[in-house]
């Protein structure tokens, strides 16, 4: 454990905090106990890791007394016992600090993984709770940088950075009273020496640092420029626009800054590793040169020095590490504080209190809209005002407008991925904030335009909707939504692998899938949202096909992008701004001239136009 801590200090030696890290903390400070309290079930592990790094490096301070030992008394008195004796009792100390080593390593990383997995966990569990909007607002890369890397990063805490300085202190302490024990003469020369000598090596490997990250900043525009420049639509680009003479000359500009990055960035290591040999060379001669006079040797024995070179041979890198503890204690915390970033969001949208229970098979699917207005974060306007209908159930409703109306928003309201701001949403007669979101999940079924497919079988893509159900109940799920026929043809039938968001499947067999795997649940209300509009007219009517026998039974709201496909809804709702403007059948609409009948027109001249 000594030797690789060691090892890992000279390589960061001359490191800052990075200023994204102190950005992030006084962002959002993260409290020790908080982070303490992630490992207090594993306190008896951690203590016992300590105390195998201190032993460890207590039992490897004994080589050099065992060598002054061997050179002082052993070879020239020729005491054999004694010299075989003194070399056992080094393979000794290697074996021991080996096997503390191995004990330590598998204990912390144990712990590390654990905390690592219930971090895991929690932040995945309660991401899960965040309303769509979160979502909507946050970046996908970022939230699994958080959830893997940053994740993964804390790890450290434990096998790197606790036990780094739990080695490197107990080695800087241990060699410096071992170094006081064998010559005090000595370890005040050295005291004197090290300081600078630590300084020189530190501000070098500044420096190279500093072109290192210049460096690396080049390279990732170089990539970007590549990824740009050569791919299939970049080149496209630029052959249309006759830009590639241009891309040529920037990238060759940034080619060519790279190779004075890349002979400074190498020309500083060299002076780095110079730097570091001067170190290792210049201080033991400075004692040697201190143990030939005879004003500062003290009657030293060959062996004596021999020990005490070896001890401060050693003291260097771990005092450069805990030097550097600051800034890995900086990049640790930051990490924590991305990770309970995520972990203290509020959940907007979350189970009731005391919620109502509900038995699935006595629902009815009776909804009801009572004066709902909803506004999103940061509006300037409201997406809903005061919208008032009831679907009866069995029946089916169907949302028209112009793009941005709010047929989406109001139809999200009923699955809850959204709560109303004001009024209420009811099925049967209950607000749906007061049933369990796992209870109303059965209740409400989604089938919406974006159909996301697992990268898995058919048959688990199904059974994702309900893990318990029988391969007859998929069949007939499938076969209700006009898709069985599809996946019997295929080489693996139902265990045939969907690929990556089903790409071996088309748009409208996607769809289909997305229908059966929605009526696998049965749920008694289905909300439609718009799940047609992408398809061709062919596919859609298959589409259409399956959609209405999802329906049949069930209390249906139907988001319409193509009004030839509500028509023969029950209710008609038209939305303008967030407002209902007219409802009632599709006759009654026509006959009024109103806002449905200019929006028919239009669509039957598309309709004509398209054809």
């Amino acid at each position: 454990m000594m030797t690789g801590g060691r090892g890992g200090g000279g390589g960061t030696s001359g490191r800052r905090p990075d200023p994204a890290d102190r950005a992030q903390l006084e962002r959002s400070p993260v409290r020790w106990s908080r982070v303490a309290a992630l490992f207090r079930p594993y306190r008896w592990q951690l203590a016992v890791v300590m105390a195998l790094i201190v032993a460890s490096s207590g039992v490897a301070l004994a080589t050099p007394f065992l060598i002054r030992l061997v050179i002082d008394e052993a070879i020239p008195e020729q005491d054999v016992p004694l010299l075989v004796w003194a070399v056992a009792g080094m393979l000794a100390v290697t074996v021991v600090t080996a096997i503390f080593g191995v004990g330590q390593t598998w204990l912390s990383t144990t712990v590390g993984q654990r905390v690592m997995h219930g971090l895991r966990t929690a932040v995945f569990t309660h991401l899960q709770r965040q309303s769509l909007g979160f979502f909507t607002r946050t970046k996908g890369g970022e939230v699994q940088s958080r959830l893997m890397n940053d994740i993964g990063g804390m790890q450290s805490v434990v096998t790197s950075t606790a036990t780094s300085f739990a080695s490197s202190a107990t080695t800087v302490i241990g060699t410096v009273a071992a170094m006081a024990v064998l010559s005090w003469r000595l370890s005040l020369l050295s005291l004197v020496v090290l300081p600078p000598a630590v300084w020189l090596t530190r501000r070098v490997a500044r420096m190279r640092r500093a072109i290192t990250a210049q460096r690396q900043r080049h390279l990732a525009d170089l990539h970007s420029q590549v990824e740009e420049g050569l791919s299939v639509s970049g080149v496209l680009l630029g052959k249309t626009l006759g830009a590639g003479p241009a891309q040529s000359q920037r990238f060759a500009g940034t080619s060519e800054y790279l190779v004075d990055l890349e002979v400074r960035s190498q020309l500083a290591g060299r002076w780095r590793m110079a730097t570091m040999s001067i170190v290792f060379a210049g201080i033991p001669a400075l004692i040697y040169l201190a143990a030939g006079l005879p004003a500062t040797s003290g009657g030293m024995t060959i062996g004596t020095l021999v020990a005490f070179t070896t001890l401060q041979s050693a003291l260097f890198r771990p005092l450069v590490q805990l030097l550097d503890i600051g800034v890995s204690l900086t990049a640790s915390m930051a990490l924590f504080s991305r990770v309970f970033e995520y972990l203290d969001l509020r959940v907007d949208i979350d189970d009731p209190a005391e919620p109502v229970p509900v038995d699935g098979a006595s629902v009815r699917g009776e909804v009801r809209f009572e004066h709902v207005g909803f506004r999103y974060p940061d509006a300037v306007r409201p997406a809903l005002t005061d919208v008032d209908v009831a679907v009866p159930a069995g029946s089916a409703l169907a949302l028209v407008g112009e793009t941005g109306s709010g047929k989406s928003t109001l139809a999200s309201l009923v699955a809850r991925l959204n709560d109303p701001t004001t009024g209420r949403v009811l099925i049967d007669g209950v607000d749906v904030r007061d049933v369990r979101l796992a209870d109303l999940a059965r209740i409400v079924g989604v089938v919406s335009q974006e159909t996301y497919l697992l990268h898995g079988t058919v048959r688990e893509n199904l059974l994702h909707a309900r893990p318990d159900a029988a391969d007859e109940e998929i069949v007939d799920a499938a076969r209700r939504a006009q898709v069985h026929d599809v996946i019997a043809a295929l080489p693996d039938g139902y265990d045939t692998v969907v690929g990556a968001r089903g790409h071996r499947f088309s748009g409208g067999e996607k769809q289909r899938l997305a229908i059966a795997r929605t009526l696998l649940r049965d749920p008694r209300v289905l909300v439609l949202d718009e799940a047609t509009s992408a398809l061709d007219n062919e596919t859609e009517r298959a589409v259409q096909a399956a959609l209405d026998e999802a329906s049949r039974g069930r209390t249906t709201i139907t988001i319409a992008h193509r009004l030839s496909t509500v028509r023969h809804a029950d209710c008609i709702v038209v939305l303008d701004a967030g407002r209902i403007v007219e409802q009632g059948t599709h006759e009654e609409l026509m006959a009024r001239g109103g806002r449905y009948s200019r929006l028919a027109g239009i669509a039957q001249r598309d309709a004509v136009l398209a054809g």
